[in-house]
């Protein structure tokens, strides 16, 4: 199966799936509370898949 396109618009429930992992890195110390809080909102903010897919590339794929 080929990567989604990054080009592609995000839905809402892709921007809620990002915040999921995000609040994962949060819980096990992989991220700050301000990194969490700025990458939240740049998830509610996002307009493409390849935007979400930056604010989660430096966390482990186990998250997911």
């Amino acid at each position: 199966m080929a990567p989604p396109d990054p080009h592609v618009r995000a839905s809402d429930d892709d921007r809620e799936e990002t915040v999921r992992q995000l609040q994962r890195g949060l819980t096990q110390g992989r991220l700050t509370v301000d990194e969490f809080d700025d990458r939240v909102r740049a998830a509610y903010a996002a307009r493409t898949l390849g935007d979400l897919a930056e604010l989660t590339r430096d966390l482990p794929r186990s998250l997911w």
